[in-house]
């Protein structure tokens, strides 16, 4: 034997043997007989409260996935499992294997045996596909594969010269009443498809849009029992008005079809089912008093499985909507600064330095040079900005993190809207100009998407955002050239949080604010003016980076910033230090070497314009513009402390 097998025990002799032979036999047959003895009513009752509390602690596990539940709930549920468990009877408590893996076992065998659970898995799943596949396609002539003339599988595109045929397609969102009658050309998902005796009723979805598709030929309607959701299908027909409302979003209009063909088949057995991925709330109120009905938790897609398989939820409706916003934050933000006379610009995300300080960096290997990905574009921003002569700069770029934080608000890589600005004689002069930026920017959000976030609103039914306080109220401040944006000062909402009960402890008067402090404040501002989005000025001076201007009448404050939608903050900014020697100071306090900035610095000797600007996050705008749960639900693909695929 090598040396990870087992060592071989002494020869005994045949008596030994059979001796212990018989005491296991006696031992095996005494549990036998135990398991076979019938369970007390009570013990019954007790088995059952310990597997219903099991499920309620794998719905929660799930939920708090998504935000939608917290770790103290999970544990109190778990605590409350393991108090069960521990009532039960020792004899009728489950006996734990006794084969348990060793500590520093062999890594090697612990590999093989992953590898064959692997394999054993994946053949599983394919003998699944196999069968799934063998029912749909039922008899031969009407299997997958077969091509006529009015449906079936297209040849592989290969974009061959006899393919462009110049032919008229139109998107499955532009299909209306206007268009009743004629003949249309789509390309979509089949999102579902329901064959019946003498009709067949297809759904095919392109981005978050989805028509009804009937077909009535004979043949093509048990052909169509082949059909596997989520495969590429191009369909032609006559569009009509539907005899009553379709469930799709063009739900007077479906398509009575006269071709339907297969582009691209899609496995059999996905991940999971892109109808299942997310439910509205109407859908997610049915679901839970079905489950309450018969006593069982609702089984949901997890945030896991979701991104995992990025590329399956984000067919979802809902997911397609959230993303086209995410799209027309940026071209909004882009619109309106270029028309403001900024300059785009792209700095690098490879920084020898810290951009801001701290530890909260990724730091990596450059040519044997110690180097950090960019928490920000922060130094070279302003150099552009307030050295180099451009004035007016803004940025969309990728922002890294190394915050070890695994809150429905966090991530370790999101992408930045930065702007920086000279200005002339006050740095209000930039809040003027980003109040009037995100007014454009949600005006023309709830105008130009005014379908998308309709469909989101069946998904997450929260009002819509208040961006803009009342005429009626009196005595308030607020920046803006076209635009009024609600303008308080720091002592202000520590003012009203006072008065709301919120002590020293909880908040200090010279503190940053906490998560659930920003919250409440939210809620109060609320309550007193209305919006959900306002701007907080003059922090203090302690908790911001060292490039943050002081006050000039008060130390302990900053002429810094931050903006909040839904009581969260999605910016922050401040004037910035224009004089190289104060940020030689502010460097060294902050106990940052000032070499490693030396570049920076050296930027302001030759004469520099007093500027300022912020930094937002795409990711967190675009989740509490719409009220989301999570923020990666606003993400294409999530990087966050557990996530680093896809």
């Amino acid at each position: 034997p090598g040396p990870s097998a087992t060592p071989r025990t002494p020869d005994r002799s045949t008596g030994e043997r059979a001796g212990e032979a018989a005491r296991r036999k006696r031992h095996r047959m005494a549990e036998e007989a135990a398991a076979a003895a019938p369970v007390p009513p009570e013990v019954q009752a007790l088995q059952e409260k310990i597997t219903a509390q099991g499920l309620v602690v794998r719905d929660l596990k799930t939920k708090q996935k998504d935000g939608s539940a917290s770790a103290e709930e999970v544990d109190l549920a778990v605590k409350e499992l393991l108090a069960l468990k521990a009532e039960l009877p020792a004899e009728f408590q489950e006996k734990k294997s006794s084969s348990k893996k060793k500590k520093g076992g062999d890594s090697e065998a612990g590999r093989k045996a992953a590898e064959e659970r692997d394999r054993k898995k994946r053949e599983k799943r394919e003998a699944r596909e196999r069968a799934a596949k063998a029912k749909m396609e039922g008899g031969s002539e009407h299997q997958a594969g077969v091509l006529t003339e009015k449906y079936g599988d297209l040849p592989m595109a290969q974009s061959r010269d006899s393919d462009r045929k110049h032919r008229k397609w139109t998107r499955v969102g532009d299909l209306t009443k206007e268009l009743e009658g004629q003949k249309v050309l789509i390309r979509g998902y089949l999102h579902g498809c329901r064959a019946q005796s003498r009709a067949a009723f297809a759904v095919v979805r392109q981005s978050f849009s989805t028509v009804q598709c009937v077909m009535s030929d004979a043949d093509m309607v048990k052909w169509s029992k082949s059909l596997s959701a989520e495969s590429v299908v191009d369909v032609e027909g006559t569009l009509v008005a539907t005899p009553s409302p379709t469930n799709s979003t063009q739900s007077d209009v479906e398509i009575q079809v006269d071709t339907f063909f297969v582009v691209n088949r899609a496995s059999v057995s996905l991940a999971f089912q892109v109808t299942d991925c997310d439910h509205t709330a109407e859908e997610q109120a049915k679901l839970e008093k079905a489950a309450e009905e018969e006593g069982k938790p609702v089984i949901s897609v997890g945030q896991d499985l979701k991104l995992n398989y990025r590329h399956l939820s984000l067919r979802s409706p809902y997911q397609a909507a959230v993303m086209r916003i995410s799209s027309g934050v940026c071209h909004f933000f882009r619109e309106f600064l270029n028309s403001n006379g900024f300059i785009e610009i792209q700095t690098p995300k490879l920084l020898g330095g810290q951009s801001e300080g701290g530890a909260e960096v990724f730091m990596t290997n450059y040519f044997d040079h110690p180097a950090c990905l960019a928490q920000s574009p922060q130094l070279h921003k302003q150099i552009l900005a307030a050295c180099s002569g451009l004035e007016r700069v803004f940025e969309i770029g990728p922002v890294f993190r190394a915050e070890n934080s695994n809150t429905n608000r966090h991530l370790c890589e999101f992408h930045g809207l930065d702007v920086e600005m000279a200005f002339n004689e006050h740095y209000h002069e930039v809040l003027d100009m980003f109040s009037d930026l995100f007014h454009y920017i949600f005006n023309n959000l709830n105008e130009a998407y005014a379908r998308e976030i309709e469909l989101i609103r069946q998904y997450v039914p929260v009002e819509p955002l208040v961006f803009e306080p009342s005429a009626d109220l009196k005595g308030i401040r607020t920046v803006g050239t076209t635009s009024r944006t609600l303008l308080l000062g720091f002592k202000e909402a520590i003012a009203m949080l006072r008065e709301d009960g919120v002590t020293e402890e909880e908040q200090g008067d010279l503190e940053d604010m906490s998560t659930p402090v920003e919250k409440r404040l939210g809620a109060l501002v609320k309550a007193k003016y209305g919006v959900d989005w306002y701007m907080l000025d003059k922090f203090p001076a302690e908790f911001r980076p060292f490039y943050t201007m002081p006050d000039a009448e008060d130390a302990n404050y900053s002429n810094s910033y931050d903006f909040f939608i839904r009581g969260q903050e999605i910016l922050s900014g401040a004037q910035r230090v224009h004089d190289p020697d104060m940020l030689s100071t502010a460097i060294a306090k902050k106990d940052i070497p000032v070499e490693s900035l030396a570049f920076y610095i050296d930027s302001f000797k030759d004469g520099a314009l007093p500027h300022g600007g912020g930094g937002i996050g795409l990711e967190r705008v675009v989740m509490l513009f719409l009220g989301l749960p999570n923020i990666r639900n606003a993400c294409f693909f999530v990087r966050d402390p557990q996530r680093l695929t896809p």
